[in-house]
């Protein structure tokens, strides 16, 4: 995924933070694995060029156009992939750099008068790509549509290569924090920026709210300032809120609008949720379960349009189950709010239908919930959230909108976490029956899982956050026929994992990505009909609890 960095002036600058040890992720081993010229591949290595000789050759054809100055002449262009893809050598990296310069019109293939560039690898996943914009003939590059170019040199890599493929943008994408904000939150203790916290609070009020007046309530409530736009015939057109004592330098309030927040967040978006009918009568935990029942299969009975509406009002019943979740399943289900965000902003417009109605209802419903309900109450609705975001995860993938459909996945997975502890199971314990075997699929035998990965060296994982999604991931790797300890060795042996914030959750993700490439000799074993019994058996009695458990 090539992402442009904001152009600059001080090329030696970059080149000294991009060969040093790093401010925010360390810097291990950086060196230059491409360039536009063989002679710079020993940058900033004992006895070769040093940093500062390298940006004075790459700024001389800068410093050779003397009064005709550019405003900014560093380009700048981070390439990364995500951690479930393989470990990329060098060479490859070297070929990603040489390919995506040529597209973007640094370095056209042939031409020996092109821009001088290098590319500096400091990380197992990602490499940086710099450039002087001024050619060696002293003209000016012509790179107009450069990232859009570099997409497609990209996209034809991982389809060569068997890499997880890039997806275009569609507009639905959460506005991600840039660095100074980040920054800026530490500085303050808050762990994260204003903007993530302004955009899960402005989210949550959005998906409970009923109308204007309750919209702009629960904001204030929250301890959120807000700033209605009003027109001169005195409609409110729009709004942006702040969080309390974030300020600027000028020491004035730092506002976000709600389309800067996410793109369903605008006013005339918000809105959406409420007009129309209005709250339907369900009350409780009970009758939001029956709504999302009545829901099931319904998803895509009215196309693209009704469909949109209905994974949008979905992901606000999920928001706001996560706001009165009892405490043992808080954490999961936020983490599974939070990823379906953007399965819930597909592309096309909220139609009304059955089961955006249905959906909405349910989350009116559990606003009306008084207090906070216990793992039994809450375990029947959330098992029936798990099927409703598999429904919702398959709409995606038959819409072919890839992004949405991965975090459909991922939040199913986190719901499927909420299911087992809200049975009882505990982080250290195997759970008693996963989502999987609910459904009637044989629970494959074998040692202890967190044996298993003790032996493998990477005990640490039992007992975070997606240890059960890992545990059942293993148990899944078995159903197949291949040995889970082998398998689990071979994925670790693909990239080092000190550096992952959640060691479980990137196994996890190397797990999908092995069973989607598994041999082809590999093949689940069949199941006879007695154990075809056994799973009906077994759904009725889990359905039977989680029922009882939901009155």
């Amino acid at each position: 995924m090539p992402k442009k960095a904001r152009g600059g002036t001080d090329t030696g600058g970059l080149l000294a933070y991009l060969f040093g040890p790093g401010k925010r992720d360390e810097h291990v081993d950086p060196h230059v694995v491409a360039g536009w010229d063989g002679v710079v591949m020993d940058a900033g290595q004992a006895g070769g060029l040093s940093v500062a000789d390298l940006a004075l050759l790459m700024d001389a054809p800068v410093r050779a156009r003397a009064g005709r100055p550019l405003k900014e002449h560093v380009w700048h262009v981070p390439v990364r992939n995500p951690p479930e893809d393989r470990l990329l050598s060098d060479a490859e990296w070297a070929r990603v750099a040489r390919e995506m310069v040529e597209a973007a019109g640094i370095a056209p293939a042939g031409d020996l008068e092109g821009c001088r560039w290098v590319a500096v690898r400091h990380a197992d996943d990602h490499i940086h790509i710099v450039a002087t914009l001024v050619r060696q003939d002293l003209r000016l590059p012509r790179i107009k549509g450069d990232i859009l170019k570099m997409h497609q040199v990209a996209r034809r890599l991982e389809a060569e290569w068997g890499l997880r493929p890039l997806v275009s943008g569609d507009g639905t994408a959460k506005k991600w924090p840039k660095t100074g904000e980040l920054e800026k939150g530490q500085r303050r203790g808050l762990g994260e920026s204003a903007r993530a916290v302004l955009h899960r609070t402005v989210r949550a009020a959005a998906a409970a709210a009923s109308s204007d007046e309750d919209f702009f309530a629960r904001l204030a409530a929250a301890g959120v300032r807000v700033r209605q736009r009003v027109a001169p015939d005195g409609a409110v057109t729009g709004y942006s809120v702040a969080l309390v004592g974030d300020r600027d330098q000028e020491r004035r309030a730092v506002y976000f609008s709600g389309a800067r927040l996410a793109a369903d967040l605008s006013l005339p978006r918000v809105r959406e949720r409420w007009q129309g009918r209005g709250p339907g009568t369900a009350q409780g935990w009970a009758e939001a379960e029956q709504l999302v029942r009545a829901a099931s299969g319904r998803l895509d009975a009215g196309g693209l349009e009704e469909g949109a509406g209905a994974v949008a009002a979905l992901g606000d019943l999920i928001v706001t189950a996560a706001e009165i979740a009892p405490d043992v399943v808080r954490d999961q289900m936020r983490a599974a709010a939070e990823e379906f965000e953007r399965a819930g902003r597909a592309p096309g417009r909220r139609a009304e239908g059955e089961a955006r109605q249905a959906y909405r209802d349910a989350a009116w419903g559990l606003v009306r919930v008084a207090g906070r309900g216990d793992a039994a109450v809450m375990l029947g609705l959330v098992a029936l959230l798990v099927m409703a975001v598999a429904e919702a995860e398959r709409w995606h993938t038959a819409q072919e909108h890839r992004e949405q459909a991965r975090s459909a996945r991922k939040a199913g997975r986190l719901l499927r976490e909420a299911v087992e502890v809200s049975a009882g199971a505990t982080a250290r314990a195997r759970p008693v029956r996963s989502i999987a075997a609910a459904r009637g699929t044989a629970e494959a035998p074998g040692a202890e899982m967190d044996e298993l990965v003790r032996r493998a060296g990477v005990g640490q994982v039992v007992g975070e956050l997606a240890w059960p999604a890992l545990q059942e991931r293993l148990r899944e790797v078995e159903a197949l026929g291949a040995g889970p300890g082998r398998v689990l060795e071979q994925v670790i042996g693909e990239r080092e994992l000190s550096s992952a914030d959640s060691m479980s959750q990137v196994l996890v993700w190397r797990l999908d990505g092995w069973v989607r490439g598994r041999p082809a000799q590999v093949v689940a074993p069949r199941r006879g009909p007695g154990e075809a019994r056994a799973g009906a058996r077994t759904q009725g009695v889990v359905d039977g609890r989680s029922a009882r458990r939901a009155r």
